[in-house]
Formats: C-alpha cells, sequence, structure tokens
C-alpha cells in the first residue's frame, strides 16, 4: 500500500487486511505510526530514496497517493515494474461526458506539454491522467484503474459530506444552494476499500468506475436522503439560488458539494455497470449517512458557514 494511513489508503488497508492478506505500508512515519500494528510498515519518502524496496517483491502494489506521473514512473523503477499494479485515480480525468451514463471510455482531459508539475485545481484532472498512461505503460496491461467520484464516510479529512450531515442532524431550516437537479454522485470509502481490494481476485485488469448511484441522482435527492436518515422532526431545505450567493461572496468553500459549473456537474453522471460487474457494492445511502454522523470528529470538521451567517442569508431573502 502506497498511502495506507490516512482515509482512502486506511479503508483499503482495513479492507485487504479483514480479507486476509499481508501488507505492507509505505509511508513517511509522519502519520499512522501507531495504524494497523498487524501490517509492516516501510518508512519512505515516495519522492525521495526508494531504495528500501529493492530486491523486494510484491503480489501487488495498491497506490492511492500518486499525483505526477513522475510518481508512478519512480514507483515502478524502484519495484523493477513487477507487480500488479492499481492506481486510485479520480472521475475528474473526464472531458465533458456526451451524455449521462457514460462508461468507462468517455474521452478524458488533454495533458499539457510539458507536463505540469504543480498540482492545482485545474491540472489536477490532467495530471490523474497522465498518471493513469503512465501506469498502464509502466506495469503492463494487468493494471487497475479505479477512478472514484465524490469519497465520503469516516475518517474523512475534508469533511465536504459531513458538513452536510452534521448541519442537517441538527434540524431547522437549511440553506441548500444552487439548483436542486444538479447531477452527483457519491461512493461510501467503506465500500470503496471492499472494491479495490476485491478487483485483484476477479478480473485481469481495466479501468472502473467508483460511483453511485446510477443516473439520474442529484444534489437535492442527496439532501433529501440525509434529512430522511438523521433530520430531527420539522428539518426542512430552503433552495436558495446559486447567484444570489456568489453577490454575496459565498462560495463552495462555505457549501461544500455545491457547484455551478455544468461541465463539472456533467462528470457526476458516470455508469457504474462496469464496477458493479466487477463486484462494486455500494451500502444504501442512508446507512452511510447515519454511520458518518456516528464517527464525526468535532476537531476534524472545517469551518463552513456558520449559523449565524446562514440565519442572515435567509432572512434577507
Amino acid at each position: 500500500m502506497i498511502g495506507g494511513t490516512r482515509f482512502v489508503g486506511w479503508h483499503i488497508t482495513h479492507a485487504a487486511l479483514a480479507a486476509g492478506h499481508d501488507v505492507a505500508l509505505l509511508h513517511r512515519g509522519s502519520s499512522g505510526a501507531q495504524e494497523f500494528p498487524e501490517a509492516e510498515h516501510i518508512l519512505a519518502d515516495r519522492d525521495g530514496d526508494l531504495g528500501v524496496l529493492s530486491g523486494r517483491v510484491f503480489d501487488a502494489v495498491i497506490d492511492v497517493c500518486a499525483y505526477r506521473p513522475v510518481q508512478v514512473e519512480r514507483l515502478a523503477a524502484a519495484l523493477d515494474g513487477s507487480p500488479r499494479y492499481v492506481f486510485v485515480s479520480s472521475t475528474s480525468v473526464y472531458a465533458p461526458p456526451a451524455a449521462p451514463g457514460f462508461d468507462e471510455s468517455s474521452p478524458v482531459l488533454a495533458v499539457p506539454e510539458p507536463v505540469p508539475d504543480e498540482v492545482t485545481d485545474v491540472t489536477y484532472g490532467p495530471l490523474k491522467v497522465a498518471c493513469e498512461r503512465a501506469a498502464y505503460r509502466l506495469f503492463g496491461p494487468s493494471t487497475l484503474v479505479v477512478r472514484p467520484t465524490y469519497v465520503v464516510g469516516p475518517r474523512d479529512r475534508l469533511a465536504r459530506f459531513d458538513y452536510w450531515v452534521r448541519r442537517i442532524a441538527d434540524g431547522g431550516e437549511v440553506l441548500a444552494p444552487g439548483d436542486p437537479d444538479t447531477p452527483m454522485q457519491l461512493i461510501d470509502v467503506r465500500d470503496l476499500g471492499t472494491f479495490t481490494v476485491g478487483l485483484l481476485g476477479r478480473v485481469d485488469g481495466g479501468t472502473f468506475h467508483a460511483v453511485s448511484p446510477a443516473p439520474p441522482f442529484t444534489f437535492g435527492a442527496m439532501l433529501d436522503a440525509i434529512v430522511a436518515a438523521v433530520g430531527p422532526a420539522g428539518t426542512s431545505l430552503r433552495w436558495v439560488p446559486s447567484a444570489y450567493l456568489k453577490e454575496l461572496g459565498v462560495t463552495g468553500d462555505d457549501l461544500p458539494l455545491w457547484t455551478t459549473d455544468p461541465d463539472e456537474a456533467a462528470v457526476d453522471t458516470a455508469s457504474p455497470a462496469a464496477a458493479e460487474a466487477a463486484g462494486l457494492a455500494p451500502r444504501p445511502l442512508a446507512q452511510t449517512v447515519r454511520e458518518t454522523l456516528a464517527a464525526l470528529d468535532p476537531a476534524t470538521l472545517t469551518a463552513r458557514l456558520s449559523r449565524e451567517r446562514e440565519r442572515q442569508i435567509l432572512a434577507g431573502l
């Protein structure tokens, strides 16, 4: 496991151990040193000297933290390109899809030349494309690429989904931004972990959408599901137009998972058919909501729209 001590990697590691695999974790030791005592911990910086891997033989490598193709190239050189390689990518690789229900063959973003070195909101998608291409080139046709959408669930440090679970669980009139019909897809991190590990024993290679549910599903349907799962009696959503919120300086940092970019939203209409045929079995969204609430750590919640600011906006409508 490359990057197996935080969120997505943590849950994939947990799934691998639960399935009876012997697991080695490559990490820097700055976090996760106390995690998974039953696993082997190999301390190294993937951007530094990987000599610690020299001569080691692994059946498979799962990589959740490659953001630049040079990282894939350095890892392949250290491992001599021999093990099966699983790369956790993203649906952010796609150019605007032609229609809802697009599959894994849909056109991806162009990779600039020269390949950018800095990871930003603009370069993230193209760099993931470059990483995928490096993976297939260096590790061969048995390579597995998993493209998740928004990953949610326990231990999420970004806490985007967590914001809505916490806010709705507190009840009252909830400010809901933009258009409720905006496409949305999610994947519970635990289902992503089980699916990723299970792929190694089920398929010879390929690319798979880790997304749920199949389109159509919307931002409004997601918030309604959260209300149904954890909203106290009397909880209601009040939809506020995006233009009005932007005039007030409200952003997606304040209200996470809200987008006004139609191209960005269209990517959340991916077909999960190939992944489901390969074993993806998402749990009910209501279960994810309840278990996310139960696992919330207030210390990890990122500052978002304050309740006072929310009341002011709603009062001004």
